[in-house]
């Protein structure tokens, strides 16, 4: 540096710059300054001194101490006991893995699910609407994940809602898919209507139970 005040001024917004660290224990060295190689001109002055910083880095406690209580802490409580068979790190992953059905459980609870719309008031209609819902849970987490092994097996995909191939398509992106399909009768004969090529890939990558429910068959 140049100068005393150059380096305190880089140094502070050096240091500033960082969150959880800060320069302590800052020395300010002179020493001579390096010599051109090029003749400055005569009118300039040349400067034969300047100034060397150095320093420690240390961590900023409070900082740091402050964070850790705004993260906060929780508890897993199991009744295995015995780390060999189940250690710390399973019963995290095992917490963890738990997110793909609480997502399963926001899904019922989404109005698209009309779970909103229904009221009971007996106990036992309350079980068996929620054994219902269960049951839903189940077939939809089995169709999203057969949907999404085929599709990841053949290499294909479905466009999602924005135009794009996806091999992860969610089951909820399917049933809005099929919203405009419908079963009509012409000449007493029934016929499914709208089922577009799109549609009937998503049935054949589900299976043969699903391609007979849409009235596909295969040939022979």
């Amino acid at each position: 540096f140049a100068c005393i005040a150059d380096a305190e001024m880089a140094i502070k917004r050096l240091s500033d710059s960082w969150k959880y660290h800060q320069i302590t224990e800052i020395k300010y060295r002179e020493k001579p300054a390096k010599k051109l190689t090029i003749k400055p001109k005569v009118s300039s002055q040349t400067k034969t001194t300047v100034y060397q910083v150095t320093g420690e880095i240390e961590t900023r406690e409070s900082v740091i101490e402050a964070e850790k209580v705004k993260a906060g802490r929780f508890i897993l409580a199991t009744n295995i006991l015995d780390n060999k068979l189940l250690s710390h790190q399973q019963v995290l992953e095992e917490y963890k893995a738990q997110q793909s059905n609480e997502r399963g459980f926001r899904f019922i609870k989404d109005p698209l699910f009309f779970t909103s719309s229904v009221f009971v008031k007996n106990p036992e209609r309350v079980e068996a609407i929620g054994m219902i819902m269960g049951l839903c849970l189940l077939v939809y987490n089995l169709a999203q994940r057969k949907l999404r092994q085929q599709l990841e097996a053949t290499n294909e995909g479905v466009r999602n809602q924005v135009k794009k191939l996806t091999n992860k398509p969610t089951m909820r992106w399917i049933f809005q898919m099929f919203q405009a399909v419908h079963l009509v009768r012409i000449n007493g004969e029934k016929q499914v209507s709208n089922l577009t090529q799109d549609r009937q890939e998503v049935l054949k990558h589900l299976g043969q139970y699903c391609c007979r429910y849409y009235l596909i068959f295969s040939g022979g």
